[in-house]
């Protein structure tokens, strides 16, 4: 068994334009103060982060490195969630995920294309050069309007769709496992990988290649209305990333998993700060240890209540109350007699 790393936290929703939130020392140094021991890096961010200069140099990696672990965290992985969100978009999505990328390719849907596919081959190389072994990201999606379709899909669709995604994602995935990094994708609705199902199919479509692996956040399989625990047995070879987030689903006589295009405070299934909704989170951390899953605990604050400073606050403290230092005795050692191959025998009955 091993214990999981944290606490540590995503640094996305809370850049902005104000001290301390727009540098990447004086946020660390905010989260430092905080309790935690480990950010997670947007890098679209160029308040955070200058990605490409990252990948390129293995000097100003190392100096960008040292930098974060001066203020007393270190760099838990880099993200990539608005990149690789852009590696598959279907044309109804086009004008809204425009937003993602510089405004020299938007409208223009093979160089937005080409332009994400290359932010992740940085994001491999800046992981390597920062000495990571996982990055967090999305795998995008082609057939996320067909999720629930009417009229039927076509015979083929789906087998179409996870080929033609493993073709996008292959030359990626290589480059990873060039530098060493496993891509963990953040199983998301909304994306093409937002189960176990899909993601198996996914997993299939690229020759089982050794780089696809899974950012764990049970807030999504919650609102899926899925097994979350049991998801971790099943996926507990696959899962290198985790992402604390809680979630509360409260179906009503009129709304239910699909929220009736409410906004997130009156959807029935909403994001809530940890420990302020279902998630059984005791539980996951038991899970996790259990199978010596020792991927960092990352807070990810999404709550549609709550301010994200509080949740900040309170979040480094429930996860570092919830880590669990694993014990390296069994309960009944005191009891034991020690390993003797002929007391072992008489116990059997062996040799009588």
């Amino acid at each position: 068994m091993k214990s999981v790393k944290g606490p540590a936290i995503f640094l996305a929703q809370f850049v902005n334009d104000e001290p301390p939130f727009n540098d990447i020392v004086a946020i660390c140094k905010w989260a430092k103060s905080l309790g935690y021991k480990g950010v997670q890096i947007p890098t679209w961010e160029p308040r955070l982060i200058d990605l490409e200069k990252v990948a390129n140099s293995k000097t100003y990696a190392e100096e960008y490195k040292g930098r974060i672990e001066a203020t007393g965290v270190q760099i838990t992985e880099l993200s990539t969630h608005l990149q690789g969100q852009l590696v598959a978009v279907h044309p109804a999505y086009d004008v809204m995920f425009d937003n993602f990328a510089p405004e020299e390719v938007h409208g223009k849907p093979k160089e937005r294309q080409k332009w994400a596919a290359n932010q992740l081959k940085f994001a491999a190389k800046a992981s390597a050069n920062l000495g990571l072994d996982a990055h967090a990201s999305f795998s995008g999606a082609l057939m996320w309007h067909t999720v629930y379709p009417w009229p039927q899909r076509p015979a083929g669709l789906v087998d179409d769709g996870f080929a033609e995604l493993a073709r996008l994602w292959k030359p990626i995935l290589n480059e990873f496992d060039e530098h060493g990094v496993d891509v963990c994708y953040e199983l998301h609705p909304g994306e093409d990988l937002h189960d176990g199902v899909t993601y198996e199919r996914f997993l299939e479509a690229t020759g089982n290649h050794r780089r696809a692996r899974i950012l764990y956040d049970p807030s999504h399989f919650l609102l899926q209305q899925m097994d979350y625990l049991a998801f971790i047995d099943i996926y507990k070879d696959y899962i290198e990333a985790f992402h604390v987030k809680d979630a509360e689903f409260n179906p009503t006589g009129r709304s239910g998993v699909y929220g009736g295009y409410q906004g997130w405070v009156d959807r029935p299934g909403r994001f809530r700060s940890i420990g302020d909704g279902q998630i059984d989170f005791q539980s996951i951390f038991t899970k996790l240890s259990q199978y010596g899953i020792d991927c960092w605990a990352v807070l990810e604050w999404e709550c549609c209540i709550k301010h994200p400073e509080q949740g900040a606050e309170e979040g480094a403290q429930i996860i570092d109350d919830l880590i669990i230092r694993v014990t390296d005795k069994a309960f009944d050692d005191f009891a034991g007699a020690g390993s003797d191959e002929s007391l072992n025998r008489r116990i059997l009955g062996i040799d009588r």
